[in-house]
């Protein structure tokens, strides 16, 4: 495979930072607009952090500014990340940490609409496409995410069921302190959010590939496909139609990879026939691009 140089790797930093930058700004308009707007909780440590804020508002008569909450919840996952992620995956997600931290501070409180529904359900696709957009760039919005993505990569643990456990605690106290509505539009509001992240991120989804090729261009069309750190089965068959010889190729990538390669195999045979299935579920060592 061909190795970076020193201008692809400026340029991935530069397109990193700023793709960081607007999602980070995205997440702050959406806080001061949809979430205040509504007095929703949304989930993970950003949500924690509205639900100290709202604590000291209503209870305490303070306004506590978002930044500092946000950077002190954030500091022990990402020492944990730090270790068993990686540095520079870690670092990368503290900026986005710090710059929602500053954006949230500075932009000011807006209302878009009144509509609680609304708000519920735009301000969680909102919140899920910039958090697709850190995703794409394979860093984090923090939080919550760093503890499932260490204990899942290195410690082979699903987080995510312990994680969903922790945002019902925090929406059983927010119910309880500032009514249940509130929860449960927030629970809406988390709702739309997983279900856009799920739509739009490509290294959550996987994609099976059976190519039909013929015996002489088959090993082409396998270079291709280990050349995604991916490998491939191959079967003997029989076209029905002409009754000729071929190779079934049988391999599961990446949904994000899928549309290149087949650009790719098409190149190495323009015969050669690709059927694209979704895949559920894969059990078994499947390659995974670092994110660090």
């Amino acid at each position: 495979m061909r190795t970076m140089t020193q201008k692809d790797r400026l340029k991935e930093f530069v397109i990193r930072v700023l793709v960081i930058a607007l999602s980070s700004l995205i997440v702050a308009i959406n806080l001061k607009s949809f979430v205040a707007a509504g007095d929703l909780f949304p989930g993970g440590f950003t949500g924690v952090a509205r639900l100290i804020q709202r604590c000291a508002l209503e209870f305490g008569g303070v306004e506590l500014p978002f930044g500092p909450i946000n950077l002190a919840l954030n500091a022990i996952p990402a020492v944990i990340s730090f270790k068993l992620v990686g540095r520079r995956f870690t670092l990368y997600s503290c900026l986005t940490i710090l710059l929602t931290s500053i954006f949230t501070d500075l932009v000011p409180a807006f209302e878009i609409t009144e509509d609680i529904l609304l708000i519920s359900v735009f301000g969680g696709m909102i919140s899920g496409f910039a958090g697709c957009l850190c995703l794409w760039v394979r860093v984090t919005s923090g939080g919550t995410d760093f503890i499932a993505i260490a204990l899942s990569e290195r410690k082979n643990v699903d987080a995510w069921t312990y994680i969903f456990c922790g945002n019902v605690v925090l929406l059983f106290i927010a119910g309880y302190l500032f009514g249940w509505d509130r929860a449960l539009y927030s629970m809406l509001y988390q709702y739309a959010c997983t279900q856009v992240i799920k739509m739009l991120d490509p290294d959550g989804r996987r994609a099976t590939l059976l190519i039909v090729t013929g015996r002489e261009t088959a090993g082409g069309v396998c270079a291709q496909i280990q050349e995604t750190n991916h490998t491939a089965t191959l079967m003997e068959g029989v076209g029905l139609y002409n009754g000729e010889p071929c190779v079934i190729i049988y391999s599961v990538v990446s949904d994000g990879e899928v549309r290149s390669l087949a650009r790719k195999i098409r190149q190495s045979d323009p015969k050669a026939f690709v059927n694209v299935l979704r895949t559920q579920r894969v059990v078994g060592k499947f390659y995974r691009r670092p994110r660090d």
